[in-house]
């Protein structure tokens, strides 16, 4: 267990108990650190109408009872100033030590479906959001050492999203923002990295999906939460320090052709 005691992160996206959010706000505090966390509840009804009685709040609850304290906040990152209303509000918790941009915005978009305004609302949390908060994360860090931005990505640079076009496009920018912000963070003592978890059930699969999805990868099953949440917690701890610019990817190339 890498130890991130007397640290606090700040997660975004976090909303369903089945969510990616959800186990990486659990096993960060599992090694000990205290979390702030992001929601957005009218998002997650839309697409998970299953999750409309699911009281965020509850995993503060279960956070606290880890040992760690832990707050929530709803927010739209798509709202102007959200960047800045979110540290403000974050602040307030505690100096932030690990930022982790997992909130992500995906609306079935094929070629034919795709218009200037769903594209606008894909780029305001996929690109816009990330890059700000990662700005407000630099803005606001005092220490030598230590930092860690986190982007969770979708190895949309490893094939085909054919119906989630302006996902696939906006969600890009999350690795060319690892890319390009490394070398200034690092002079600050800050790494950043980016995770493809790949095919991972939070429950967007049925059933034939996630059969046909572990047929094709090479571990031969689909992807847990855990499993993207415990390298998290490696790359926000101290061991990970070396490690910047990276966007390391969990699944491997026959997993390309049956993308949904």
């Amino acid at each position: 267990m890498y130890s991130l005691k007397g640290k606090t992160a700040l997660v975004t996206g976090v909303g369903r108990a089945e969510g990616m959010g959800t186990g990486i706000c659990l096993e960060l505090a599992r090694a000990g650190a205290d979390i702030f966390y992001t929601y957005w509840h009218k998002y997650d009804q839309e697409l998970f109408p299953d999750t409309a009685g699911y009281d965020p709040q509850t995993l503060t609850k279960q956070l606290e009872e880890l040992g760690v304290r832990a707050q929530g906040l709803e927010l739209d990152l798509r709202e102007k100033r959200a960047d800045a209303k979110l540290f403000e509000a974050a602040l307030d918790f505690a100096p932030i030590d690990i930022l982790v941009n997992n909130a992500c915005y995906d609306i079935s978009t094929s070629l034919f479906e795709i218009t200037g305004e769903k594209l606008d609302e894909h780029y305001a949390i996929n690109v816009r959001a990330t890059a700000l908060l990662c700005k407000q994360f630099l803005s606001n860090w005092q220490k030598e050492r230590g930092g860690r931005i986190i982007n969770l990505t979708s190895g949309q640079s490893l094939g085909v999203m054919k119906n989630s076009l302006a996902y696939a496009v906006t969600k890009a920018g999350a690795d060319m923002l690892t890319k390009q912000l490394y070398p200034g963070l690092a002079m600050r003592g800050i790494t950043i990295n980016s995770i493809n978890p790949g095919p991972t059930d939070t429950g967007w699969m049925d059933e034939d999906m996630k059969q046909a999805l572990a047929r094709n990868t090479s571990m031969g099953r689909v992807g847990e939460p855990l499993d993207a949440a415990r390298l998290v917690v490696f790359l926000a701890s101290d061991e990970a320090g070396w490690i910047t610019g990276q966007i390391i990817h969990s699944e491997m190339s026959r997993y390309r052709n049956v993308r949904p």
